[in-house]
């Protein structure tokens, strides 16, 4: 849903100038389909900004969380860190920097996966069954607004006039 404003409502103050809200979008898509409308029709899209507004924080509740989760976890976040240094390390050797760079790589997994296995343990012993569950956290905007310099707002909203009525949306 988009919510089109006229020239003399939502003014906003920018490093550059006054800016003007033209468009208001409920997603992101539709605030992002605005502007590569205006890019596709030579609008100096620089002169743009889209702001989410309303912010709330989401948080995903993505499974539960034990003993085994813990650690497999813990043996994943320290597995990558161990490679990438192991790797590094590996490329310093004079002598053949291709094998021991993979050599190190390989120690480099497991002694990062052992190390962040024991972390992910320690970690979820410590909180004692208060948070037994995994979730990923987003900030989610209830709307977006599409704001451009005021001194070319009339020919953003022309344009944008355009992709409203007849562009095939």
């Amino acid at each position: 849903m988009t919510t089109q404003h006229s020239g003399s409502h939502s003014r906003t103050t920018a490093a550059a100038g006054q800016r003007r809200t033209i468009a208001s979008f409920t997603n992101y898509r539709d605030a992002e389909r605005a502007v590569d409308h205006l890019s596709d029709n030579n609008f100096p899209v620089d002169r743009t900004a889209i702001i989410g507004n309303d912010v709330r924080m989401v948080e995903q509740v993505v499974g539960r969380l034990n003993w085994g989760r813990a650690l497999l976890n813990g043996a994943a976040s320290g597995a990558v860190p161990g490679v990438l240094f192991g790797w590094i390390f590996g490329l310093f050797d004079l002598v053949n920097p291709l094998v021991a760079a993979l050599t190190l790589a390989l120690y480099g997994l497991v002694f990062g996966a052992v190390i962040g296995a024991i972390m992910g343990a320690i970690f979820y012993g410590m909180q004692r069954g208060r948070r037994d569950f995994s979730s990923v956290t987003a900030m989610v905007p209830s709307r977006y607004d599409l704001v451009v310099d005021e001194e070319v707002a009339d020919e953003a909203q022309r344009l944008l006039a355009k992709l409203g009525t007849g562009s095939g949306s």
